[in-house]
């Protein structure tokens, strides 16, 4: 099971339907259509709302690496300046009293997607099992490498806690007259950055905006929205099987049920509206509490 901390980001992603949506899905669209639009809007957002990046770190990165470049050069008087001037950037920051631990410096959107139902995943980790069964470990895992569909936001950063302790010593050093101790603290200072990446899974995206779909044709065309509601069920059951959890009191099988509802509802007298209503914000908390997280220093 995969855990992450949702950023402001990842969690605008989650929490966004169709009917916000920048494109909206036409009424005559397939599902394919539906999860394609759904999918393109949150790369979209993603890559349009990057984490607020701090740019008195990135100042401060690029003159800590213009102190190395002088130190390469034996220009220790630029070295200092440099360094100087790299801890006066981080000077405000670290004044704070709630000076964050991480500085933003670089954001990355990465996107996988797995392209099947939920059947298809049960199907590859059956033969996985069998081929691991077998002592065919390398072929079971590329089996299991597609099992992943999710965006991923990358934010790198800065620690707070250690690089200006870096610059510092490297500055000492430099004053005493070490410039290759100076020059190997820099160079660790440079190279220790802390990774935390947002996992967005897109099914529950798809899901989401399959039932804004039905919710909007399901008064005029009943069979199109029991098919949006089905391939929304569908999808639910993908982002189960993947392993994507939340700390949600709803569960994926509450879900289930409440669209069970709603097809109900459509099928008889087709007074869904409620119905729709509550399903929707079912789901929307329940995103809001998915759990994932990967940290890479």
């Amino acid at each position: 099971m995969k855990k992450l901390i949702l950023s402001a980001v990842a969690a605008s992603l989650l929490l966004s339907t169709g009917a916000i949506a920048k494109e909206q899905a036409a009424k005559d669209a397939t599902v394919a259509q539906v999860n394609k639009i759904a999918v393109s809007n949150a790369k979209e957002d993603a890559r349009n709302h990057p984490a607020k990046l701090v740019t008195e770190a990135i100042e401060s990165l690029k003159l800590t690496q213009q102190a190395v470049i002088a130190l390469e050069h034996k220009d220790t008087k630029s070295a200092k300046e440099n360094l100087e001037k790299a801890l006066g950037k981080l000077e405000v920051i670290l004044a704070s009293k709630d000076a964050p631990k991480l500085l933003p410096i670089d954001n990355i959107v990465q996107a996988q997607e797995f392209v099947g139902t939920a059947s298809d995943v049960d199907n590859i980790v059956k033969h996985a099992k069998s081929l691991l069964d077998d002592g065919k470990v390398q072929e079971a895992r590329a089996l299991m490498i597609p099992l992943v569909s999710e965006i991923d936001i990358t934010v790198v950063n800065l620690p707070l806690a250690s690089y200006p302790d870096a610059l510092k010593l490297a500055a000492k050093y430099v004053n005493e007259g070490k410039t290759e101790e100076a020059k190997k603290v820099l160079y660790i200072a440079l190279s220790t950055f802390t990774q935390v990446t947002q996992v967005v899974p897109i099914p529950l995206l798809e899901s989401t905006d399959l039932i804004a779909a039905a919710s909007r044709v399901a008064k005029e065309d009943k069979a199109r929205a029991l098919k949006y509601l089905a391939a929304a069920s569908d999808a639910l059951d993908v982002a189960e099987k993947l392993g994507y959890v939340s700390e949600s009191t709803t569960t994926y099988k509450m879900l289930h049920e409440q669209i069970k509802a709603v097809e109900k509802e459509i099928k008889g007298k087709n007074k869904a509206e409620k119905l729709f209503e509550e399903l929707a914000a079912k789901l929307k908390e329940f995103k809001s509490k998915i759990i994932s997280s990967k940290e890479n220093k």
